[in-house]
């Protein structure tokens, strides 16, 4: 699998101006993050251990099967169709972040990872139609109120046709360019 390389419209960039301003001149307290979601300034508070954990030990995983040439940025302020999302994690190909801005098109991104948190409605629907209209190859979602894993596949016309779910503790199998079973027993 490769990233998409595609030209996008800049139609979809323009956001109402006086929103988009507003959230770009956020003065966002240390340790938070802000978003800007289907029209709506998002800040959340900084994540629980758990959520770290979880993060952190498919990064680990990630980082330990996969080969050289896929590199991993957490925190990397994305501009997707109507909004600007900051996912818990990107990979890309090897560089796609070096030498960027602080919000850039997901060029080069292969999968973006969310860890659900205080808001889990908003990463389930909205974050991953985002995702899906930007031509985000895959959308990995733990979602822990749920108590599963969900691997969002093949977008198109604003939406993933595929979605493989597994519960907390059954292993994941991740697509080519990953290539193996992400274990999901420890991401309570």
């Amino acid at each position: 699998m490769t990233a998409l390389s595609h030209e996008f419209p800049e139609a979809w960039q323009s956001l109402d101006d006086d929103l988009l301003d507003a959230f770009l001149d956020l003065d966002t307290p240390e340790g938070f993050k802000a978003e800007l979601i289907e029209g709506e300034i998002v800040v959340a508070q900084p994540p629980d251990g758990d959520h770290e954990t979880a993060i952190g030990r498919i990064v680990w995983q990630i980082a330990r099967q996969c080969p050289e040439g896929i590199d991993f940025a957490g925190g990397k302020g994305l501009i997707v169709p109507g909004g600007r999302y900051i996912p818990d994690g990107t990979f890309t190909v090897a560089d796609a972040m070096a030498g960027r801005e602080s919000w850039s098109k997901p060029v080069g991104v292969l999968m973006v990872l969310e860890v659900t948190s205080s808001r889990p409605q908003k990463d389930r629907e909205a974050k991953r139609k985002g995702y899906a209209t930007a031509g985000v190859p895959l959308y990995l979602l733990v979602d822990r109120q749920e108590n599963k894993v969900l691997l969002h596949g093949d977008p198109r016309r604003g939406d993933y046709r595929a979605v493989h779910a597994v519960p907390v503790g059954e292993p994941l199998e991740l697509p080519e360019p990953f290539g193996f079973a992400l274990q999901t027993d420890r991401l309570h």
